[in-house]
């Protein structure tokens, strides 16, 4: 947004000094408005006076050349070689004297010889002096100014080029910022001043818009269309005031319709847009009709020239503003060449309307087109101020091209006016704090917070604990809480002006025990083989997937309800690369289609995910050169190896319901008897399809029962026990059972059976083959007993033992091997 400051002055009544460029662009960009530049306009034409031809003759030795004498106050006239064809003697012209710098075409003039004659200057063009006007001869002031300055004078004054302009960076949360009168607010809120509007205009009745039903839900989206008829325009250039001003502000003149029509966006925010009628009745037939106006998506393949002359096949995601069912401009974006207003029109439509953000951003992306009325669309443009602005417009028009009313026709979609909000004065000082007056604190008083939020646009009424505030509806987007007025109050006072507290008492921080058990558990699984990955949280679109509202990228659309699909895409990717395997994990969110419990949008999981392809391993010696990617069993050893900082006791149950997972090899992981996840086999035919080894495995763990059971405190918190000063006594347990029988539920028997004696149980040995007998195995234990303070007898060895084996008959039909 370039902001002109003779504009801004004649909009808000500050001190002098507040409007000095530096010290305003601090403020600004302090405010929130980064100042990107400050340009000065006079530098273009330093050293740039009104000089006058006495004198043209032909150069002697080129034939495109001119020699002129040309007067320029005090002093000789100069003698100046000049190659444009309109220079000729009578004529008032800009001449940039020796030692003059033209910023706008980066030249420094210096005396020179041209094909040998002297030249002791240069007479400029609009062009050079940074005013493109379309033209390639030099600049005639006596058509351009009413009256000429006397000879010498500087002649920037008289064009325009005595003002200076700030370049400012608007966020897409202020879209009041890229108008003059929001602007002008804002400075009168930082520096204590009032703004001083043009008055109202009249306003003109209107009625309703008789469009087609599809029409008029189409544009209850965006929340309000109108069309203003006027007659009798007369189309001209702008006087010269408005051409400077849209100059200043980057957008270049046209005539005075469109000039109007863009200074009415600048000055307002709102994007008005004029179009021809006689051409919109030659492109229906008959008298242009208000209820022939549309609003629709674009169809594939349409075919539509806009006012930059270029010709666009249109899609879905473009919406047009229709005519008879012909695009007659892009909606919030640029108008068609066909309906555009020209020298020969006489009455035209007037529209203006609002369109829904979303819909304008798809609509310029698909085009490939960012004009000033779509960026102002795309950050969200209040309807309390679209038909202010077409009056305003409408008055400007009457008064600069003649032009008549005739009627307006509207459609608008009911609207609430934004609700007010209550400000807390205690809310307010406990949140910011005391403002620092000179080395004292004090509170911020209520004359300022009043000003302040007044300067704003805001209707202030006291209440009980402080004000009742009601919203402008140009910031109705952005301040929608309590404490965004507090930010408005801090903003625009000053963060540097209030004081800085340190917390009373001044504690350390640090992670609390589930983050610090989570950072151990990435350490654990990197140093078990794996590598942490890091996929993005946006995906494509599926069924049950929860979508964005606004995505910017239609693959990105999404998401994710899961982590191994992408694992196993990065496992796919690195084993096509010619690496001999994928060991990867990632902790992350995932994102459940169905919503939380108390309706607040969709349920997220944190889950610990792991793919184990292919080998991972620095040598092969061992095994010959030949690759050795892990079993099943290898594959889960690595899982448990990288669990270990849990300190939990995690059991595998069969299981055959994922039909991602091999049905007889998957199982399901249980902490302290609960499901919290499984690791299994990919599918033979999943592994196909992804192109991956048969030995592929996967995992998934629910992150936040595994944090809450290890964080128990008789497992976080590590207890002192002394080495053992006795020895221990060994004891191998074989057991035919049947073979469907888990090692996991033998262990937890034995385990209980052999209390307080047993101090460990594992598995050493499972055989099955001809040995035992048909639908059993045999699984062999070692145990191990010991009495922390005295040496186990035999006798005491042997008990023990036997109400382990005792235990398992019972419980498990086990046959004891011999």
């Amino acid at each position: 947004m370039r902001v002109s400051l003779q504009w801004l002055r004649e909009l808000v009544s500050v001190e002098p000094e507040c409007l000095d460029p530096e010290t305003l662009a601090e403020r600004l960009s302090i405010a929130g408005f980064e100042v990107e530049a400050i340009e000065d306009l006079a530098a273009r034409a330093a050293g740039v006076v009104v000089g006058y031809v006495e004198e043209r003759r032909p150069h002697p030795n080129a034939d495109k050349l001119s020699v002129c004498r040309v007067a320029v106050g005090s002093g000789e006239p100069l003698q100046i070689v000049c190659g444009a064809a309109n220079v000729r003697e009578g004529l008032h012209v800009p001449v940039a004297l020796v030692g003059s710098t033209l910023p706008a075409v980066g030249l420094t003039i210096k005396p020179a010889e041209l094909r040998g004659v002297a030249s002791s200057g240069m007479i400029c063009s609009l062009r050079e002096l940074g005013l493109d006007d379309g033209s390639d001869g030099i600049a005639e002031l006596d058509g351009l100014l009413e009256t000429v300055p006397p000879l010498g004078t500087p002649v920037g004054p008289s064009l325009g080029l005595d003002d200076q302009v700030l370049e400012l960076a608007i966020t897409a949360n202020r879209p009041d910022g890229l108008s003059m009168r929001g602007i002008a607010r804002e400075v009168a809120a930082l520096s204590g001043g009032s703004t001083r509007f043009p008055p109202d205009a009249a306003a003109v009745p209107a009625e309703p818009l008789a469009a087609t039903p599809a029409d008029l839900k189409a544009m209850e989206a965006g929340g309000l269309f109108s069309l203003t008829a006027l007659t009798g325009v007369r189309v001209g250039p702008s006087p010269a005031w408005l051409r400077q001003r849209l100059e200043r502000a980057g957008v270049r003149p046209i005539n005075n319709v469109v000039d109007i029509t863009n200074l009415v966006m600048l000055e307002t925010g709102q994007p008005l847009h004029a179009f021809d009628r006689e051409r919109l009745a030659d492109l229906g037939g008959g008298e242009a009709q208000p209820g022939r106006i549309g609003l629709r998506q674009g169809r594939s393949g349409e075919a539509f020239v806009a006012l930059d002359g270029q010709e666009r096949r249109l899609g879905e995601e473009n919406l047009v503003v229709t005519y008879a069912d012909h695009p007659i401009a892009l909606a919030g974006v640029m108008g068609g060449l066909g309906e555009a207003v020209n020298e020969a029109t006489s009455s035209i439509w007037l529209e203006a309307a609002v369109f829904a953000p979303e819909a304008v951003r798809r609509s310029a992306r698909s085009a490939g087109l960012r004009t000033e009325a779509c960026s102002r669309f795309e950050k969200g443009v209040p309807s309390a101020i679209t038909l202010a602005a077409a009056d305003r417009a409408v008055g400007l028009l009457q008064d600069l091209a003649g032009a008549r009313v005739e009627g307006r026709w509207l459609h608008r979609r009911p609207a609430e006016p934004p609700p007010d909000l209550v400000l807390r004065r205690s809310a307010l000082h406990n949140l910011l704090g005391p403002l620092v007056v000179e080395g004292e604190e004090i509170d911020l008083d209520d004359g300022r917070i009043t000003s302040t939020l007044e300067a704003l646009g805001c209707a202030l009424e006291p209440a009980e604990e402080g004000w009742s505030v009601r919203i402008p509806p140009e910031r109705a987007r952005d301040l929608k809480r309590e404490v965004d007025l507090i930010e408005e109050v801090a903003r625009l006072v000053g963060y540097d002006r209030f004081a800085s507290h340190l917390p009373d008492p001044l504690v350390a921080g640090g992670l609390e025990p589930a983050q610090q058990l989570e950072r151990r558990l990435r350490r654990s699984l990197c140093a078990a083989g794996l590598q942490e990955i890091c996929s993005l949280s946006l995906v494509a679109g599926a069924p049950g997937r929860v979508p964005l509202a606004n995505p910017l990228l239609a693959d990105y659309g999404h998401l994710r309800d899961n982590l191994h699909q992408e694992l196993l895409q990065a496992a796919r990717r690195n084993l096509q690369a010619s690496l001999p395997g994928f060991w990867g994990f990632e902790i992350g969110r995932v994102f459940p289609g169905s919503a939380d419990g108390d309706g607040g949008g969709p349920a997220e999981t944190t889950l610990l995910v792991g793919v184990i392809a292919g080998e991972r391993r620095s040598e092969r010696w061992r095994s010959s050169g030949k690759p050795g990617p892990p079993d099943y069993f290898q594959a889960r050893g690595a899982l448990q190896a990288g669990l270990e900082p849990l300190r939990l006791t995690v059991e595998d149950r069969p299981w055959s319901e994922l039909p991602l997972l091999h049905p007889g090899r998957a199982a399901r992981l249980l902490v302290e008897g609960r499901p919290v996840g499984w690791f299994g086999q990919l599918h033979p035919s999943e592994a196909e399809a992804l192109d991956l080894p048969s030995a592929a495995y996967v995992f998934e763990l629910v992150l936040e029962p595994l944090l809450t059971a290890g964080t128990r405190r008789n497992r976080w918190q590590a207890t002192f026990r002394p080495f053992p000063t006795v020895p221990a006594s060994e004891r191998d347990l074989a057991l035919v059972v049947p073979a469907d029988t888990t090692a996991a539920a033998l262990l937890a028997t034995i385990r209980k059976a052999g209390r307080p004696l047993l101090e460990q149980a594992e598995l050493i040995d499972r055989y099955e083959g001809s040995q035992v007998q048909e639908g059993h195995c045999s699984q062999a234990f070692r145990l191990r007993y010991r009495d922390s303070s005295r040496t186990l007898t035999d006798e005491e060895v042997e008990a023990a033992h036997r109400q382990v084996r005792e235990a398992l008959e019972r419980q498990f039909g086990a046959e004891q091997r011999r």
